[in-house]
């Protein structure tokens, strides 16, 4: 038990605000009774989960969704709440001028246009106490021919760079992946080597996010884990889980499995420590879901999955590893993984005075009925405003 506890006690997972406003798919944005309005009541409710889980202890903003006029303000209202502001997301996907390119465009006023929004960003991550710019860019091409691969490259690489050499001393860029959509033939930053090489060469305060639902079908998800963490290029992660594509489904939904071959490593590595500069973050926001129940169940699944990964025998692993005994080291490996730990972690809540149920919890706490209730009239919040 104390070594699960040294193991859970430091874990903390960032909420992305957009998962507390409306989502959907292409075809349909649907509406949810109680869904957060403004910025604030985002917080509020990514309060409520960390306030039943102990699990949650930030919020990550995405601007310009949730532009405020007083970042200060914002910052204060979310410590009142129990919560910091954590990762800041720049969006160079929503204005028209990005239809053929931000960071990539080879117009250059348009690129300055980009640059000076992550200006903005790192701005605001200086009145939020923010450390992390996170980018993720909708930049590529549909068409063969369409662009030059090459330069549109140089022009990245000259983009950030200019975005790097502003960040402050103790903030760092986060470059996010992802092999396709909505570019469909080729993607500026498809993968985790595009991703490491620009990185790479632009300084030790630049590192990758691995977003779980950004790879191709049949890709082995915590090899890349484990290589980016053996070269200290594993900034981030955004969790969620996919059947087909960019799903953006609760985590550990899909392919649990994955989930926790996935922690072994990040764990094996040290990444889980009070001292790692590892952000867990939820990167989900489907359309179906209540929202604040949504995040409490995926917030338990990493806990009960990391709980998992801390129950792997590693000595025994080695043993059998070493002597090249196939079966036995499988086993090990998924005895751990086939332990239900549900039992443990609700202990581990009980202990620290949570609800040993935090679902339950929460259904019965009136939190859902009372934003019903009081979130009437103005513009519900969703992943396009």
């Amino acid at each position: 038990m104390d070594t699960l506890d040294r193991i859970l006690d430091p874990l903390a997972i960032e909420l992305p605000s957009w998962a507390f406003g409306n989502s959907g798919t292409r075809f349909k944005v649907f509406g949810s009774p109680g869904t957060a309005r403004t910025i604030e009541e985002k917080i509020a409710d990514a309060a409520t989960v960390h306030r039943l889980t102990g699990l949650a202890p930030a919020v990550a903003l995405h601007i310009p969704w949730d532009a405020v006029d007083d970042y200060r303000a914002l910052r204060a209202h979310a410590e009142s709440l129990g919560v910091r502001l954590g990762t800041v997301n720049s969006n160079t996907f929503q204005d028209e001028s990005y239809k053929f390119g931000s960071l990539t465009h080879v117009d250059r006023s348009v690129r300055q246009k980009a640059i000076d929004h992550h200006l903005t960003c790192i701005d605001i991550m200086h009145e939020t106490g923010s450390r992390d710019l996170k980018i993720w860019l909708a930049d590529g091409t549909n068409y063969p021919g369409q662009g030059d691969i090459r330069a549109r490259q140089e022009r990245l690489a000259d983009s950030l760079h200019t975005i790097y050499s502003n960040l402050g001393d103790d903030q760092r860029l986060v470059l996010e992946y992802k092999f396709f959509e909505p570019a469909m033939y080729t993607t500026d930053v498809p993968d985790w080597g595009t991703a490491f090489v620009h990185v790479a060469a632009l300084g030790e305060r630049a590192v990758v996010c691995l977003d779980t639902g950004h790879h191709a079908p049949g890709t082995n998800v915590e090899f890349i884990v484990a290589q980016l963490l053996r070269v200290g290029k594993l900034g981030a992660f955004d969790l969620n889980s996919r059947f087909y594509a960019d799903d953006d489904l609760m985590v550990g939904a899909a392919d649990p499995f994955q989930l926790y071959r996935i922690l072994v490593e990040v764990l094996r590595a040290g990444a889980l420590a009070s001292d790692s500069d590892v952000t867990l973050m939820l990167d989900q926001c489907h359309n179906i879901e209540q929202k604040v129940p949504a995040q409490i169940r995926s917030v338990l699944n990493v806990q009960e999955m990391v709980a998992r990964a801390a129950l792997l025998d590693l000595d025994a692993l080695e043993t059998a590893q070493q002597s090249n005994d196939v079966l036995t080291a499988n086993a090990v490996f998924m005895d751990a993984f086939y332990t239900d730990v549900r039992p443990l972690v609700a202990q581990w809540r009980s202990r620290r005075g949570l609800p040993a149920d935090p679902v339950a919890a929460y259904a019965q706490s009136g939190y859902q009925q009372e934003i019903e209730r009081v979130r009437v009239g103005g513009t519900q919040s969703s992943w396009a405003s």
